[in-house]
């Protein structure tokens, strides 16, 4: 009996610790841990015409600088299929002023911040990236890469990118 009940805690205690890996948008603003692997389940998983996956940090100031241009075109084409996924390159000792940003710009769902190795990670999500801040892709439908760009962008840029994917 006794030895049931340890494998029965243990089994909740393991079920427990893991981090949830593709919550749905209305499950509020969450700072989930993630490998690259985590981020392309998510992708791959999106249900979306157009998912945009931007790696940021807050000690990044091109990424906090074009970030509102990110939120505004979310609203803009949400309506239209385009999810976005926010992924965090900050370190874990700086979660809470990550989430204080993020909540900050009005983001209300689930965000993922990097975990591992930083070179693991990077080749990844894209053997292309250099792991410059920030970094942008655009997929399509069905998770294939349709767009990728290192460095800060305009809206009309984000725009435009989103479109041609929405139109082809």
């Amino acid at each position: 009996m006794i030895r049931y009940s340890i494998v029965f805690l243990l089994f909740i205690v393991l079920s427990c610790s893991a981090p949830p890996q593709n919550l749905p948008d209305d499950a509020g603003l969450q700072l989930i841990p993630a490998t690259g692997e985590t981020v392309l389940s998510a992708i791959e998983n999106a249900n979306a015409e157009v998912v945009l996956v931007n790696a940021w940090a807050t000690w990044c100031q091109p990424c906090v600088e074009e970030f509102p241009d990110i939120m505004a075109v979310h609203q803009k084409y949400k309506a239209q299929g385009l999810k976005l996924i926010f992924v965090s390159a900050d370190f874990e000792n700086q979660s809470e002023d990550a989430l204080a940003f993020l909540k900050s710009q009005g983001v209300d769902f689930p965000t993922y911040l990097k975990s591992g190795k930083d070179m693991a990670f990077i080749n990844t999500l894209d053997p292309n990236w250099s792991g410059v801040l920030p970094a942008t892709w655009i997929y399509d439908s069905k998770g294939n890469k349709r767009h990728f760009w290192q460095g800060k962008t305009s809206r009309a840029k984000f725009e435009e990118k989103i479109r041609d994917v929405l139109t082809n």
